[in-house]
């Protein structure tokens, strides 16, 4: 771009040159604005309505789905908002309130029962700290002076204070609800117990070291399937000594045959880098022989190249940058692409939770045409827009990886994109936000463990509370050997265990 001191040039083909070239840029810059405003202001959905594509594109939007996969037409019936009953588990506390008389205030006449009104108040019960003190009588033998104990109970962290309940809170405070550390020192001084924020990063580093074996187990998991997601996303780390942070990396692989009537146990493992270089998800991976589903970063090019992996695009990326021009500058060549995802979208809605076969039947008979239309839409319409507008960069990018993008279609066992991986990254955004960096690459290293325990637990539908609870107070003595034993999707089985315990005592 010149400057306001640069003299412009007085040939007119040198200046329409120039004009194109800052009506171009201009356009990129308005672009980059609307993603940071969106990003920063804007809602998070991306949906369009048939209507709003209707308007945009001028005309009725194509229909290219056979009758049977055809959404129906929205009920216009309001219905009156009922509130949920206050879940059955939880215990009850009767308050009877019972008139002062057995006559009636009115005529005093005899006044009989004829039923009653009940309804519910939610309360709450603040937590509560406690002090276990375990008493260990110690006796004497007369005859040979040796001292007869019982032994000790198990710590889950040597010559430590903290029970494993307490431990768990913690730790889930801080990964799961994204409470940083010194807040929940705060809330702790305000119960009258003083627990230093060092003393708790303390906890943090011994759990983890503690739980290590068992995200070992987690990754061996993950990563035996066909199929992994991949994905990753930056975390500031400060650097010691030098008064700033640099930018690490926690990557995500998530395992989770679900969509395609698996039977495998959901799990998600994360590991943590200092930096992004491709070799550390090579690394990662080097073991894994499948289908790996990741966005376009060129690490994952080396595992591609050696045969063992393959490699499967995500449609979603391609939408979301077709959905930022059409926000930005509401193009109807945009929202022409965002029609023909919403296609295979829909396709792929009709078909979540069936096994692979009839995933693969439906898409070669429902996506493939959509996807050969779609095709030869942007390379139509590449040759219409300039090379240098964002149009022609999302054409682009989506062309350059037809091949992963479209081989789901081919096989049942792929998904359509990548979300599973980055679902599993929003917990990690969260945290971002609120304690804003890792205090050093080990504490990377701690949070990529509790996020795999954590983020494996919600997989399987359990409260990851009272899963660290139990795996913190058995671990510690628990055979490695059989460390499976506690993984979440064995929680059945532990539970069975501490019931016939608690039976037989």
């Amino acid at each position: 771009m010149l400057e306001a001191t640069e003299t412009l040039p007085e040939d007119p083909e040198l200046l329409k040159t120039l004009a194109l070239s800052l009506l171009s840029e201009n356009k990129h810059l308005k672009l980059l604005v609307a993603k940071l405003q969106r990003h920063q202001f804007g809602r998070r959905s991306e949906s369009l309505s048939i209507d709003q594509l209707r308007l945009l594109l001028g005309h009725e939007t194509p229909d290219d789905l056979p009758e049977k996969r055809k959404l129906q037409p929205a009920t216009s019936v309001k219905c009156k908002p009922s509130r949920k009953p206050l879940p059955s588990h939880l215990p009850r506390e009767e308050h009877r309130h019972s008139v002062n008389s057995n006559a009636c205030e009115h005529c005093g006449g005899h006044l009989r029962f004829v039923g009653d009104d009940v309804s519910e108040m939610l309360e709450y019960i603040p937590a509560q700290f406690k002090v276990i003190r375990h008493v260990r009588p110690k006796w004497a033998c007369k005859c040979c002076n040796q001292i007869i104990q019982a032994s000790a109970p198990e710590r889950p962290i040597p010559q430590g204070i903290a029970g494993p309940d307490l431990l768990a809170q913690v730790l889930v405070s801080k990964y799961c609800d994204h409470l940083p550390l010194y807040r929940q020192s705060q809330m702790y001084a305000r119960e009258g117990v003083h627990l230093p924020r060092s003393t708790l990063a303390d906890w943090v580093g011994k759990s983890s070291t503690l739980l290590s074996p068992l995200v070992e187990a987690i990754q061996r998991h993950t990563l035996g399937g066909e199929t992994v997601h991949a994905d990753d996303t930056p975390i500031p780390v400060l650097e010691p000594g030098k008064g700033r942070t640099k930018t690490g990396r926690l990557w995500t692989y998530v395992r989770d045959e679900r969509p395609r009537q698996g039977q495998a146990p959901p799990a998600v493992w994360f590991a943590y880098t200092p930096n992004r270089k491709g070799k550390h998800p090579q690394s990662h991976l080097t073991a894994f022989k499948g289908i790996v589903q990741a966005d376009g970063y060129a690490g994952f090019n080396a595992l591609y190249e050696t045969g063992g992996c393959i490699e499967a695009a995500c449609m979603a990326h391609v939408r979301r940058k077709f959905y930022d021009i059409h926000v930005a500058q509401t193009s109807p060549q945009a929202i022409q692409a965002l029609e023909y995802i919403r296609q295979l979208y829909q396709v792929e809605s009709a078909i979540r939770g069936k096994p692979p076969d009839e995933r693969r039947r439906c898409r070669q008979h429902d996506a493939a045409p959509t996807l050969q239309r779609f095709k030869e839409w942007l390379e139509t319409t590449s040759m219409q827009v300039s090379r240098k507008s964002e149009l022609a960069r999302a054409i682009h990018y989506a062309l350059a990886r037809w091949v992963a993008l479209t081989r789901y279609c081919d096989d049942g066992r792929i998904e359509i994109d990548n979300n599973a991986a980055e679902r599993s990254l929003r917990t990690v955004a969260l945290g971002r936000k609120n304690y804003l960096f890792a205090g050093s690459d080990e504490g990377g290293k701690r949070a990529a463990v509790l996020y795999s325990l954590i983020g494996t637990a919600n997989l399987n539908g359990l409260d990851p509370m009272r899963y660290l609870r139990y795996v913190l107070s058995v671990i510690g003595s628990h055979p490695i050997n059989k460390i499976d034993e506690l993984l979440p999707w064995n929680l059945q089985k532990i539970a069975d265990h501490v019931i016939q315990t608690q039976s037989a005592a």
